[in-house]
């Protein structure tokens, strides 16, 4: 169980960076080097959804932190 709970938090941890990176909240940032930019600044719903995709998983990762820091899992 302990390696399922590892692997969750590797996934979500890959997963948060990428979706951080994908946040434009001043200007292009990195996200403007694929042309991602135009993709999620141009649409005010595709950034709300990208938010909540954001915050979904850092509550997983949170979680997992938890779970692995106290030994609740064995």
């Amino acid at each position: 169980m302990v390696t399922f709970i590892w692997t969750i938090q590797i996934i979500s941890a890959l997963l948060l960076i990428v979706l951080i990176l994908l946040h434009s909240p001043k200007g292009d940032g990195i996200a403007g080097m694929g042309g991602a930019s135009q993709i999620f600044s141009s649409q005010k719903s595709a950034e709300k959804g990208l938010n909540k995709v954001t915050g979904i998983i850092a509550a997983v990762f949170i979680l997992c932190t938890f779970l692995l820091g106290y030994g609740i899992i064995k």
